[in-house]
Formats: C-alpha cells, sequence, structure tokens
C-alpha cells in the first residue's frame, strides 16, 4: 500500500527533467524522432540520447525552437540550475506528499483560520498524513475538491470521506461514484475562503484548477495541468492543455502560488519566466 512519505516541501524534487519535457512536447505535435532530428538537423541518435537523459547544450538549443519551447528555460532545466523560489509558510495552508507507485504525489489542506473551517485538494495516495493534520489541528473537513480522477489523486476518496463526514466534489467531465459533479465556473465559500473552479482540461478530459482567495496567498491549486518547470502530458489534447495553461493559469497575477499535483510549489511570475513550455 502506498505511504505517506511526509516530505518537506522544499525538498520535494521537480516532476519532469529536460528530457521528460522534450518528450512531452515532440509526442504533443506528433514529431517522431526521425522528424525531430530532420528538423532541428542533428543526428537521430542525438535525439534519442536527449530523450535517455543525456545532456547536451547544443542539441538541445536546436531541439528547442522545433518543438515551441524556451531554449534557456530547457537548458537550465537541464543544467539543474531551476528550482522555484519557495513561498515560504502560508497560514491556513498545508502542502502533504505521499507515494504512489514510483511517484511522489501532492495532496493540499486550505482553511478558515477563524472557524477552522477546511477544505481538501485531491487525497494523494494515502491519507494518513492528512487526517494526522486535520486531528493536530483541531480542523473540521467540509469539503473534498478533485483536481481530475487519475488514481494517484483520489486513491484515499472513500477512507477520507469516511473518516470525516465531508462532501467530496468533482468536475462534471470527469464525474466518478462518491464525488458530487459540478460545471466549471461553480464557486464555493469556506468561511472566509472563497473558492473559483476554471475548466484546465487536456491533461485529463475535465480537469479543474481551484482558485482559492481570501486568505494570505492567492493560490492556484492545478493537478497535473501544470508543474513547475513542465506541465502534465496532453493526454486528451496537448494543445487545449497548452492554451488553458497559458490563458488560465498563468493570466493570473504574478504572485499567485500554484500547487500542482506533482512536484514543489511554484508562482505563476516563476512558471512565466522558467517553464520551458511557456518562457518566450
Amino acid at each position: 500500500m502506498p505511504a505517506a512519505v511526509g516530505l518537506d516541501r522544499r525538498v520535494v524534487p521537480l516532476e519532469d527533467g529536460f528530457q521528460d519535457v522534450i518528450g512531452k512536447a515532440a509526442r504533443g505535435l506528433g514529431l517522431a524522432d526521425e522528424a525531430l532530428a530532420r528538423d532541428a538537423g542533428v543526428s537521430l541518435e542525438e535525439v534519442r540520447r536527449s530523450m535517455r537523459g543525456e545532456f547536451d547544450e547544443g542539441v538541445i538549443r536546436r531541439l528547442a525552437p522545433v518543438l515551441h519551447l524556451g531554449g534557456d528555460a530547457l537548458v537550465a532545466l537541464g543544467k539543474g540550475d531551476y528550482r522555484p523560489r519557495d513561498p515560504g509558510p502560508i497560514p491556513g495552508f498545508l502542502a502533504l506528499h505521499t507515494r504512489w507507485t514510483d511517484m511522489i504525489v501532492n495532496a493540499y489542506l486550505a482553511w478558515d483560520l477563524r472557524s477552522q473551517e477546511a477544505a481538501a485538494f485531491d487525497t494523494g495516495g494515502d491519507c494518513d498524513e492528512m487526517l494526522g493534520a486535520i486531528r493536530d489541528r483541531g480542523l473540521r473537513l467540509r469539503a473534498i475538491f478533485l483536481t481530475h480522477t487519475h488514481g494517484d489523486h483520489i486513491a484515499a476518496l472513500a477512507r477520507l470521506k469516511e473518516e470525516t463526514g465531508a462532501r467530496s466534489y468533482v468536475g462534471d467531465r470527469e464525474p466518478i461514484p462518491g464525488a458530487e459533479p459540478f460545471a466549471a465556473g461553480a464557486e464555493f465559500c469556506l468561511g472566509s475562503l472563497s473558492i473559483r473552479t476554471l475548466l484546465t482540461s487536456g491533461h485529463s478530459p475535465g480537469g479543474i484548477t481551484y482558485l482559492v482567495s481570501g486568505g494570505s496567498r492567492l493560490l492556484a491549486i492545478v493537478g497535473d495541468s501544470l508543474f513547475a518547470g513542465s506541465m502534465g502530458g496532453g493526454n486528451v489534447s496537448y494543445a487545449e492543455a497548452l492554451r488553458n495553461n497559458r490563458e488560465k493559469v498563468l493570466a493570473l497575477p504574478a504572485e499567485t502560488v500554484i500547487c500542482p499535483g506533482h512536484g514543489p510549489l511554484t508562482s505563476v511570475a516563476e512558471e512565466r519566466e522558467h517553464n520551458p513550455f511557456f518562457a518566450s
């Protein structure tokens, strides 16, 4: 059974390396290795070495424009120079990390500091740490919001509902038993917190970003739509995933804290500048 790992957010590794970014872009654009090599003016073996994670700056800079990726941002990722700035402690907010197979999966708690009413965003692979945090802080979990319905994000839903009595909600393009569907654009209130929903599909059919305001920081809980230095694969539509990230998530105020489904916290400002998919 997946176990909680209790990782500090400052040491949570990036979800993707430069090779993952290259692979996602190539698949999204429908470029086979041979076509990518031809268009970039590099050898097929150089493309395949890059896909395996062998970093060569000259090759990467030739691949980047063909893949519509920011060359400087991609090179920084390949050199290990990119790490998003830690936003520091955020009152009324907690990031939780569990293991699911070979992945680290994020889930989040946000709560009203006066009423102690709380909402969970996804469950991760296991909810032991989340239940402990709820208990230790004297919180009352009122709602469980799902960003999307891939197994690593909803694995503990039944248990979390049973032990807290919280209602659960999911975007209506990805209905599942045990969660109440809503149409994107719906808004929820939790004490002084306002939770606005944005459709950020592309990685999944009905991925939802939850924009949480009313606390000390504006939070965008994005699931697998966007990662620090990368994004979720365009499993449903690569073009749609890019467009939603650019027009909805990265159009938010620069100081917005982005809370992804994998990897460390980041911000809109960081990803505008350092994410290869969106950096100019």
